[in-house]
């Protein structure tokens, strides 16, 4: 007969276990990751754009902390990515281009191999739900890259960022199956519609939302052009084969609506945190996979995209790698603060990795930057240096240490090489080369550039077409 009431004492205990670990896990803060593509630092309000409307990003920024020299993965999609998610810069980053393979299933973006660690694993080992909408670009279905088996627990959008110029597709994928939209719906506002119900479904646990969107990379393609209908004069951008990308009558008005609709994206996403009690332990980040793109009939200049930084998407100048960066935490963050620390895409793995007690991961290059989040600034560490390659165009390297940044160009031909030398804090807008009279301080740079990357199996410096 004393059984029984030590069984059910036991079970209280197991269940009072249970429930208290779940009460810890729980305040694990949520984190939610929006990752505009292609989008300019200058097109934000609270970076100075004056012409195009962010009032939610920008209050996001106002009760929060302004990065103002954070540095994306790479200049353009694919590898950006890849340094997001693994914590390794271009010179060590399994993927460093948009380089597709074929396979059975279609053409698809080089695949994550099976030992690259991605944040959605650390955190998911964690008990977080974890969840990538949008642009995926790291790995085919049924392949060790697949965000289904990289850590993500739902997926839903492009798998390859090819596939993600075209807003109306033929289909997208939901986790590692085709859903068929026969080219009638706009593809953003479906994946909006699936990160916000990943959210309502998950609100009672901590989770990973990374909302990996597409716009405003071109096709410059909306459906409602709204409030910029006639706002600015327009050049008619007209599609042909060389181009490649759809006509579009008014891409000015075009490009505002789609940096306005990512602006109400994050507004719906600030609501539904707090409807369902969640906001204030919930670290919100945006940002921009790479510079804006001057392509699809977009005109970066009128806009002042880049801000005071010179070059665009594939260029490996401030303009093409210096990335907005803004980050909202309640609980912790209580004001306003402009953030001049260097940090980088690679950091966010580590930053995450020591958010949640998790084991560190060997071999990436990042540096976590908690304490900025949590007030304890004055002891983050700081990068001996930010180092880019990208294989396209002749191969480039870029390399920045102490505000010196050195440049090579056409690497693929080392007697055509070409290199620039310029000092970021009096010439963040890399208009004065310094390289004949700063030799030493070029030769410095050019041996750390060729230290800090291993070569790539998969991308070789390229030659101009």
């Amino acid at each position: 007969m004393m059984n029984k009431p030590i069984l059910l004492m036991g079970a209280l205990l197991a269940s009072t276990s249970v429930e208290l670990s779940a009460q810890k896990n729980r305040e694990n803060p949520n984190i939610v990751f929006v990752l505009a593509d292609d989008m300019g630092i200058g097109d934000l309000g609270c970076y100075g754009q004056k012409k195009i409307k962010t009032p939610n990003i920008d209050q996001l920024a106002e009760k929060g902390l302004l990065f103002t020299n954070h540095y994306s993965g790479s200049t353009v999609s694919a590898p950006s990515r890849c340094c997001l998610l693994t914590g390794k810069h271009t010179g060590h980053a399994y993927i460093r281009g948009n380089k597709g393979i074929k396979s059975e299933e279609g053409f698809f973006d080089l695949h994550l191999p099976e030992e690259e660690v991605t944040v959605a694993e650390v955190l998911k080992e964690k008990g977080y739900a974890t969840m990538c909408v949008g642009k995926w670009g790291l790995g085919g279905p049924h392949t060790t890259g697949s965000p289904v088996r990289k850590g993500f627990d739902y997926f839903f959008g492009y798998l390859s960022q090819g596939a993600a110029h075209r807003y109306y597709p033929e289909y997208l994928y939901e986790n590692e199956d085709k859903v068929m939209l026969n080219k009638k719906v706009y593809s953003h506002f479906l994946i909006m519609e699936k990160g916000l119900n990943f959210i309502r479904e998950n609100a009672h646990h901590p989770f990973f939302a990374y909302f990996a969107i597409t716009p405003p990379h071109a096709d410059l393609d909306y459906p409602d052009l709204g409030q910029y209908e006639d706002a600015f004069p327009e050049t008619p951008f007209i599609n042909n084969k060389q181009k490649g990308f759809k006509t579009q009558m008014k891409p000015k008005a075009a490009y505002a609506s789609m940096v306005s609709e990512i602006d109400k994206n994050v507004g719906q996403i600030i609501r539904l945190l707090k409807e369902k009690g969640i906001w204030e332990n919930t670290i919100f980040i945006f940002s921009s996979d790479n510079g804006v793109h001057c392509v699809g009939g977009h005109e970066p200049d009128f806009f002042d995209s880049n801000g005071p930084y010179r070059g665009y998407k594939r260029d490996l100048y401030e303009g093409g790698v210096r990335a907005p960066f803004i980050v909202n935490w309640p609980k912790m963050i209580k004001e306003k603060k402009t953030v001049e620390h260097i940090t980088a895409f690679w950091d966010f793995l580590p930053t995450v990795t020591e958010l949640v007690g998790a084991k560190k991961v060997k071999g990436i290059d990042g540096i976590s930057y908690l304490p900025l989040l949590i007030g304890n600034g004055d002891v983050a560490r700081n990068h001996e240096y930010i180092y880019y390659e990208f294989y396209e165009q002749g191969g480039k390297q870029s390399i920045l240490k102490d505000g010196w940044k050195l440049v090579r160009l056409n690497m693929s031909k080392p007697g055509e090489l070409q290199e620039e030398l310029y000092y970021l804090p009096d010439d963040v807008g890399e208009e004065k080369n310094l390289i004949r009279q700063n030799s030493p301080k070029a030769d410095e740079l050019r041996k750390l550039a060729m230290k800090a990357r291993t070569e790539s199996e998969y991308f070789k410096w390229e030659e101009k077409k």
